[in-house]
């Protein structure tokens, strides 16, 4: 369920077209595991004609101000959200990328990779401790499961840039 409110006085800025684009959104990231707000402010970024400032952001999806302000830092470190140019005054405008390449590209970056390269280190740290168990036959069952997980991380290192490669314009 959406943390939008669906009693229409508590958002009146948000049109029912703008909560069912920000649900789709919301339903995407729950699938990956991110923040329920990132998909908030994204799909409310996507949908909006205008570059919107932090105060928008937080007025229009009744978010705290930290949580609009950290969703944002994300988004632009994940490369979904970007500074617009223009006339913003003193006040930081944002608007969504909406290059698919970069977004996906953005996320196998900041989530994906890393999670990959710890699960190195990690399968590492694993193998060490399986060597340390006495029994002969679940060693062998450990060190077995241990290796499969290995290579569904190298095949995840090989697949990642094709993806993103088909990503491509």
């Amino acid at each position: 369920m959406s943390s939008i409110p669906k009693d229409t006085s508590l958002t009146p800025d948000l049109s029912p077209l703008e909560r069912q684009m920000i649900d789709v959104f919301v339903d995407g990231v729950k699938v990956i595991g991110l923040p329920k707000s990132l998909g908030e402010i994204y799909g409310l970024l996507f949908l909006s004609p205008q570059a919107l400032s932090l105060d928008d952001v937080t007025q229009k999806l009744g978010l705290s101000k930290g949580s609009a302000s950290q969703g944002l830092r994300m988004l632009r470190e994940l490369g979904a959200v970007k500074e617009a140019s223009g006339q913003g005054g003193r006040r930081t405008l944002y608007v969504p990328d909406v290059d698919l390449k970069r977004l996906v590209g953005g996320f196998i970056r900041e989530q994906v990779r890393p999670h990959l390269e710890s699960g190195k280190t990690k399968c590492g740290k694993l193998l060490k401790n399986a060597a340390d168990i006495d029994d002969p036959n679940l060693k062998k069952f450990y060190r077995e499961r241990i290796h499969k997980l290995e290579g569904w991380m190298n095949r995840g290192r090989v697949v990642l840039p094709l993806i993103q490669r088909m990503l491509g314009e």
